[in-house]
């Protein structure tokens, strides 16, 4: 338990049984009345951004969420499959938690997955992959024009904006932050 003053963004706190991110606490001072610290709590579950007040000195329960390695097995109906690299449990994960990042999973990609007790809240891919182009949309640009790209689509699905000598079966590294290609392997 921690005291409300001394809530920090970035801290994740429990409240009424559900887990959040601070994403701000500012404490307001009125002229006539009792002072209180007004906070922005993003759900962990579903992103969701709510705003609560606590008094000032009220206990706020304080999770620590521990970090697991985990591998990417296969699609299981609409959830997904992995193997926890350090107990070689398995993991089921909803698509809710994996959203966009399912554009660059394939077997045996590791991620890091953020638990609370046997709850998992996030996970977070690799920032950089080597995967396999799949197929190039032609490029309509003509081959001397400076930074003309043309779109890839990769072996898990993903479609990235590429140089015009990228072919079919070409490895390239690319960001999964930005979704940018990086270069060619």
């Amino acid at each position: 338990m921690v005291a409300s003053s001394q809530i920090i963004p970035g801290m994740t706190v429990s409240v009424d049984g559900k887990v959040y991110r601070v994403e701000s606490a500012v404490k307001v001072t009125v002229s006539k009345g009792v002072p209180f610290i007004k906070t922005k709590l993003k759900s962990l579950l579903n992103d969701d951004v709510v705003e609560k007040n606590f008094k000032v000195n009220q206990d706020v329960h304080e999770v620590s969420l521990t970090e697991r390695r985990l591998e990417f097995l296969y699609l299981e109906g609409k959830d997904y499959l992995f193997l926890d690299i350090g107990s070689l449990d398995q993991v089921v994960v909803s698509a809710n938690i994996i959203g966009d990042k399912v554009h660059y999973l394939k077997e045996g990609t590791e991620l890091k997955a953020m638990f609370y007790s046997d709850t998992i809240f996030s996970v977070e891919l690799p920032q950089f992959l080597e995967l396999m182009v799949v197929k190039t949309e032609s490029g309509d640009t003509p081959m001397h024009a400076t930074n003309a790209t043309k779109i890839a689509i990769l072996e898990t699905g993903a479609k990235v904006d590429v140089p015009l000598f990228i072919e079919s079966g070409d490895i390239i590294k690319v960001d999964t932050q930005t979704n940018e290609y990086i270069q060619r392997v």
